[in-house]
């Protein structure tokens, strides 16, 4: 695949979330993409046991921020052609997807990722 350029609208999958932006900076192995909507909110608990509630930390794992920027593998980088969507609403959106599918799931990790989910909804959508 051609490289990328600078201004190029991508989505970019960052750790356990995917997320569209746009390119600002292009490094020799990564793209650096400053944040602009949420298309699926990263996972809940330890990356190195995913889905596994019976760890010593189960992290609170926010989505990235409006306009924070990210150093993504260029392998995680596509383009995105569709119109961007509002942040909030696209981070709302992906709040809800997840919420659904943990409330589909009897785990213990999945009741502790709900958990997690309700405390950031809070902070997220602070009145």
């Amino acid at each position: 695949m051609p490289e990328l350029q600078i201004g190029t609208i991508v989505t970019g999958i960052y750790k356990t979330g995917k997320y569209i932006g746009e390119i600002t900076d292009i490094r020799p192995q990564h793209y650096l993409v400053r944040i602009l909507g949420v298309l699926k909110h990263p996972m809940q608990g330890d990356l190195h046991n995913p889905k596994d509630a019976d760890v010593m930390i189960f992290h609170e794992r926010r989505a990235l921020a409006y306009r924070e920027q990210a150093n993504i593998p260029k392998q995680m980088v596509k383009p995105f052609t569709e119109e961007v969507p509002n942040y909030w609403d696209s981070l709302k959106e992906a709040v809800e997807k997840m919420k659904q599918e943990l409330e589909a799931n009897s785990t213990k990790w999945a009741e502790m990722s709900l958990k997690n989910l309700h405390l950031l909804e809070k902070d997220y959508f602070k009145a």
